[in-house]
């Protein structure tokens, strides 16, 4: 069996086209483990499963701004046919037809990232509109712990460093020390 697909691998190709958070077919095929083609092919053929909500086709313009921004995506610059981003339903949908191991695991961890998204913007909308400091501090812990999450890469193989991130947001200042031992 293959190995599962981590929520940062899904996470750091989540981009936000149109004031929604998306993945590019490229990259859902790539994490699918298929060919942007039969990602493109299964919308295709099931056109009533995606409603104008659920796929993004890019614009010439977008797709120039997402070659121009995304270093993994410089390869869509030759291509000829432009791109389409799937929302968070489009992606549900597209698990429906998708069937295979890795498209599974792939569903499993594409929820869990836009889960995790949703969840931080929800607390950190909250924390402002909070008058009580006990129920501010256990909004703000719970965004750090998702954070956490998010920033957290066991994957790597690093010795012994330390790595510290620190966000300065308008309502809050969040520190996140990552601190690797040899493995």
């Amino acid at each position: 069996m293959s190995e599962m697909i981590s929520f940062k691998e899904v996470e750091k190709r989540v981009l936000t086209i149109r004031e929604q958070q998306v993945l590019i077919d490229r990259d859902v095929a790539e994490l699918y483990g298929v060919e942007t083609k039969e990602v493109n092919q299964a919308v295709r053929n099931n056109p009533e499963k995606f409603p104008e909500e659920y796929i993004i086709p890019l614009s010439s313009k977008e797709k120039s701004e997402v070659v121009k921004n995304i270093d993994h995506l410089s390869v869509l610059k030759f291509s000829h046919v432009l791109p389409t981003a799937f929302t968070e339903k489009g992606l549900y949908m597209l698990a429906t037809i998708l069937k295979s191991p890795v498209a599974s695991q792939t569903t499993i961890a594409i929820v869990e990232t836009f889960s995790k998204l949703r969840e931080l913007s929800r607390i950190i909308n909250q924390i402002p509109n909070t008058q009580e400091e006990a129920e501010q501090k256990n909004l703000m812990q719970k965004s750090s712990e998702i954070l956490a999450e998010v920033l957290d890469d066991n994957s790597l193989e690093v010795t012994g460093d330390e790595t510290t991130i620190e966000l300065n947001l308008a309502i809050m200042k969040i520190k996140h020390t990552v601190k690797r031992d040899k493995r």
